[in-house]
């Protein structure tokens, strides 16, 4: 009987470190081969996407926020960011510069990972798929967000509550809206999570499970406020 429980634990625990082997070389992009140059832009990479894309990201999200209590509340808000100093300075190199960086440096890694959650189907490797697939979509809707809205103000539109208000009148692009939000507070806050990680700041699994979900809490709080905001210009 003894003998019996102790050769099912010992198969258990060979299964268990099966799985998380398998979980680490299909989750995780392999080092092996990777030089000091790419090893360190992917950690480049890694900080540009909490500071400054992910600051900016959390402001801009606040900001957007105000439109809860009314249209003045938003033009209000708005108007103190519009009107910082510096502004091209700051828009040039703190948000589009590292936006770009980011977002294709972050293609290519995505280009040469491999998604394997068709065979292996636990939760590292559909937050790496994930990730990557949010990642385009952020993308994309950050590119189409900037033309309907920066650029469009350049053009002569005014900028302000009546602006977005008229962009989500069309019921699609409010759809396409709340679709880009969600999908880009999940990649900021998993990307909070792979950040803990690629820096050694959490490595071992409990903290890693514990900053899964304090990260995905962020994820959720974030998504919940960014909705309620593009719903108050609708």
């Amino acid at each position: 009987g003894r003998r019996r429980r102790g050769f099912k634990r010992m198969v258990r625990r060979g299964r268990a470190g099966e799985r998380r082997f398998k979980t680490r070389e299909v989750c995780m992009e392999t080092t092996k081969g990777m030089g000091r140059t790419e090893n360190f832009l992917r950690k480049l990479h890694s900080l540009s996407g909490l500071i400054p894309v992910g600051v900016f990201l959390t402001v801009h999200t606040l900001v957007n926020s105000s439109a809860i209590w009314g249209e003045e509340a938003y033009n209000v808000a708005a108007g103190v960011m519009v009107n910082l100093p510096y502004k091209l300075f700051l828009e040039t190199f703190v948000i589009f510069v590292p936006l770009l960086f980011h977002g294709i440096l972050g293609i290519w890694i995505a280009l040469k990972a491999k998604n394997n959650v068709r065979q292996y189907t636990y939760a590292r490797n559909w937050g790496f798929f994930l990730q990557r697939l949010t990642g385009f979509v952020m993308f994309a809707f950050l590119v189409w967000h900037v033309w309907q809205t920066r650029v469009q103000a350049e053009f002569g539109v005014e900028p302000g509550f009546s602006m977005m208000a008229d962009i989500v009148a069309n019921p699609v692009f409010l759809a396409l809206y709340i679709v880009g939000i969600v999908a880009s507070m999940f990649h900021f806050a998993n990307g909070i999570w792979t950040f803990l990680i690629t820096w050694g700041i959490t490595v071992t699994p409990k903290s890693q499970k514990v900053s899964k979900y304090a990260t995905m809490g962020i994820f959720v709080v974030m998504s919940v406020i960014g909705v309620l905001a593009i719903l108050a210009f609708a």
